[in-house]
């Protein structure tokens, strides 16, 4: 038996008569060959191997040298496959997230002790945690957020607010959140732009808007947040 075998997969190739055995009583086939006993698979049998050389002798079709060279040529195209990771957060009515790498630990409430002398408006005073005294900074004073009025709440779970330990380059703060809502995985290319209706304090330190669960978030920059922190504290 013979069928036409293409020479190559792409152009119109040179049509070859191969007897195509393999595929009617070889391995992919009935498997009726006499051969198999000896062979064990067709790929071991010489006509499979003679097929496989008629092919690669076969002259190339038009255009093949061309459509390949052009195909090569092209630059490829990279998927950018990056993903990042977020810590969302809720304060107040709004959602928030930072990255991992500047959260060390997030606390139960606690009593924050003032502070006299306060130079700045979202210092709230210190947090003791695990015996250590931290400089409690109000993010939502920073950042010009609002405040959640009582009830606007719709989650039939009670929420605890927490305390979020971060630091960066040696220095170390503390904030206080009304919801920790997990760490969330995406792709920087999905963060949109700021829109311009968002007020100036939280468009400086925002590196965009993350879509999460129907909800807008805002990832914040968390070199220009705590440089912003550093130079005010100090």
């Amino acid at each position: 038996m013979t069928t036409d075998v293409p020479a190559r997969p792409l152009g119109h190739a040179i049509s070859l008569k191969l007897n195509d055995c393999w595929n009617k009583i070889g391995v992919w086939g009935n498997r009726e060959c006499g051969e198999l006993k000896k062979v064990t698979h067709c790929r071991n049998c010489i006509v499979y191997s003679s097929a496989a050389a008629q092919l690669l002798g076969a002259e190339l079709p038009v255009g093949y040298l061309d459509r390949w060279t052009s195909h090569f040529a092209t630059e490829p195209v990279v998927e950018d496959r990056q993903v990042r990771t977020a810590l969302i957060l809720r304060i107040g009515a709004e959602f928030l997230a930072l990255p991992p790498a500047n959260l060390q630990e997030i606390a139960e409430g606690r009593p924050i002790h003032s502070v006299p002398q306060r130079r700045s408006s979202f210092l709230l005073g210190l947090a003791n945690v695990r015996g250590e005294l931290l400089i409690c900074v109000a993010l939502d004073r920073l950042l010009g957020l609002g405040k959640m009025e009582p009830g606007k709440s719709t989650s039939k779970r009670a929420l605890y607010r927490r305390l979020v330990v971060a630091g960066r380059e040696g220095s170390r703060f503390v904030f206080p959140v009304d919801e920790v809502l997990g760490i969330h995985r995406f792709n920087p290319k999905d963060l949109k732009e700021v829109p311009s209706t968002v007020a100036k304090a939280q468009t400086t330190y925002l590196r965009g808007i993350l879509l999460w669960q129907s909800k807008s978030v805002g990832c914040l920059d968390d070199q220009l947040l705590f440089d912003k922190l550093n130079r005010s504290l100090t």
